[in-house]
């Protein structure tokens, strides 16, 4: 197994680890549940864990795609500056989750200010996280990818050439 393969294994945790809990953590403060509170910082903690797995094997990942056909540097260097900002954002999740964790567990009452700092926290991660997906996405799907249709017409273009000049030859 390479680091190509490890990533595309743990990069996708992050993204619905936050999604997920996000989901979760807001109906655990609309039924002013704790359990399902604690839920969700324990899903922002493993979204966090595995988000420093993806950094960690996006390097390798990168070497080994970045000179295939219709990969190119630039695409994968937007991968990662947002891949990196989802980063800092779900570490700083994953603070705030402990400190939730915390202060729920010794009864605090200021554990509603840990879970009002943690919707916003993953709000935005949930937003960065649908950008880092979709950019790494792209790298290997040239379909989704916003000039698809200049891609694909370029290769029915490239189809057509190559069936005439078959049919000059025969």
């Amino acid at each position: 197994m390479n680091d190509a393969h490890l990533h595309l294994i743990v990069n996708h945790f992050p993204i619905i680890g936050t999604i997920l809990g996000l989901g979760i953590l807001i109906v655990g403060m609309i039924l002013k549940n704790i359990s399902v509170k604690n839920t969700a910082y324990i899903l922002f903690l493993v979204s966090a864990i595995f988000a420093a797995f993806s950094m960690g094997t996006g390097e390798g990942a990168e070497e080994m795609v970045e000179d295939m056909p219709n990969i190119g540097k630039q695409i994968i260097h937007e991968h990662e500056e947002l891949a990196e900002k989802l980063a800092l954002v779900l570490y700083l999740l994953g603070a705030i989750s402990l400190v939730g964790l915390f202060l729920n567990y010794k009864k605090n009452a200021k554990t509603k200010y840990a879970s009002y700092a943690a919707l916003i926290v993953a709000i935005i991660g949930v937003f960065i996280a649908k950008e880092v997906g979709t950019s790494g996405g792209e790298i290997r799907h040239t379909e989704i990818r916003a000039n698809a249709s200049a891609l694909n017409s370029g290769g029915a273009e490239k189809n057509a050439t190559t069936e005439e000049s078959r049919e000059d030859n025969d």
